[in-house]
């Protein structure tokens, strides 16, 4: 499968169930792995014919900016969501964690998996 990757993006972004979350943005850290739409990019040579992380990173940080999650599941998928239905990718991994929220653990996130119906 050819893919595009994108590790350790750091967004902020209000997150999590305690009152204290509502009010204090929280770092989220997100690994993507996503399925490139197409072959047609290895001959072109053109941004156009494949996804651009560029604006995927833009979409993300706004995606985060919209209001508040109660759970990093929830924010995981929607990012699926937008890599599937903005950007077309036939296929996306989605790895989202709040980084030292728990005492003694590095992170704590989840991991998805969506494509295209």
């Amino acid at each position: 499968m050819d893919t595009i990757l994108i590790r350790e993006l750091r967004v902020e972004v209000l997150i999590g169930i305690h009152k204290r979350e509502r009010h204090v943005a929280q770092t989220v850290s997100i690994d993507l792995d996503i399925g490139i739409p197409g072959t047609t990019v290895f001959a072109s040579d053109k941004v156009a014919d494949t996804i651009d992380y560029e604006q995927v990173a833009l979409g993300i940080k706004a995606l985060a900016g919209t209001g508040h999650f109660r759970l990093i599941e929830t924010f995981a998928h929607r990012i699926a969501k937008l890599l599937i239905d903005d950007f077309k990718a036939p296929w996306v991994r989605v790895s989202a964690a709040k980084i030292g929220i728990l005492p003694n653990a590095k992170f704590v996130g989840v991991s998805i998996e969506r494509g295209k119906r």
